[in-house]
């Protein structure tokens, strides 16, 4: 199933994504509102599901198909082997841990606030230090309650997939010798343009993903070379933050950053970037 959010004069609703429709979900004829009923609606009556009419997918504007959050986004740094290496070598990494691969998932988080939709505009120019870098990453969506859980058990935790776009501010990041501020600026995490539930998506794995700046492919990689896996990530997550339906994992970015060319190639306005993932889409945003 593919899930999509859109803007209407009632605000952010949900529904489903069907022949190049867009389907409102209804509940007892109301629009619904926040992923979590939706979430609770595909589990309990999948085969069910009330619609309202139908509308054209090119008539609708695009929301993230995510949220309200009730965490930040949660997210995964140097979890590639060639982005690893690729941010050790920039010399931007601040975090104290000097390892090209890391031991265990690094963590971090996004504000609720930079949350931002597909076709968005990636505000760059309210980044004073104008080093605004981009990161496509896979997006994981929680299905429920999960504490404690172990990696085999992990992937059964999981509602759906969806793209995100880490946009970080490198100088900022590298000022303040840790991730949050960076990455956090307002509109700095677009997400789309749509949620596919893990039945249709299946596990993470020969998947690809690429980025791309004005129609230049800048980053590539089969979700396979992910170096700590969905599983593993909500392992060690769910150890110590109880993660629940709704919350957003995004699990890292492979090489082809901006801060990895020489000199850096940061985005400025004008610049569109689109990532992709097989089986769920293309995430644009152009740079304001």
């Amino acid at each position: 199933m593919r899930i999509a959010a859109a803007h209407n004069k009632n605000g952010k609703i949900f529904g489903t994504v069907q022949d190049n429709h867009f389907r409102p979900l209804l509940i007892s004829g109301a629009t619904v509102h926040d992923l979590r009923q939706v979430i609770a609606l595909v589990s309990e009556r999948a085969g069910t599901l009330e619609h309202g009419a139908p509308l054209p997918l090119d008539s609708v504007k695009l929301a993230a198909p995510v949220g309200p959050l009730a965490k930040n986004v949660i997210c995964v740094g140097k979890n590639y082997h060639d982005h690893a290496e690729e941010f050790a070598r920039s010399g931007i990494d601040q975090s104290g841990d000097k390892q090209e691969v890391p031991d265990a998932p690094v963590v971090f988080t996004k504000a609720v606030t930079s949350l931002a939709d597909p076709f968005q505009g990636l505000p760059a120019s309210a980044d004073p230090t104008h080093s605004t870098d981009y990161e496509g990453e896979l997006g994981v969506v929680i299905g429920r309650h999960a504490k404690n859980v172990k990696r085999a058990d992990a992937l059964d935790y999981v509602f759906g997939y969806t793209i995100v776009n880490d946009a970080t501010a490198r100088t900022v990041q590298q000022r303040h010798r840790q991730w949050f501020l960076g990455k956090s600026l307002d509109g700095f995490c677009p997400v789309g343009p749509v949620l596919v539930t893990c039945d249709e998506f299946g596990k993470p794995d020969a998947q690809e993903l690429s980025t791309y700046v004005n129609g230049e492919r800048r980053q590539f990689a089969r979700l396979r070379d992910l170096i700590f896996d969905v599983g593993t990530i909500i392992e060690a997550v769910s150890a110590y933050v109880p993660l629940d339906a709704g919350d957003l994992i995004a699990t890292g970015t492979p090489a082809g950053v901006g801060i990895g060319f020489k000199p850096p190639r940061y985005l400025k306005p004008g610049d569109v970037v689109k990532i992709s993932i097989s089986g769920i889409g293309e995430l644009v945003n152009p740079v304001v």
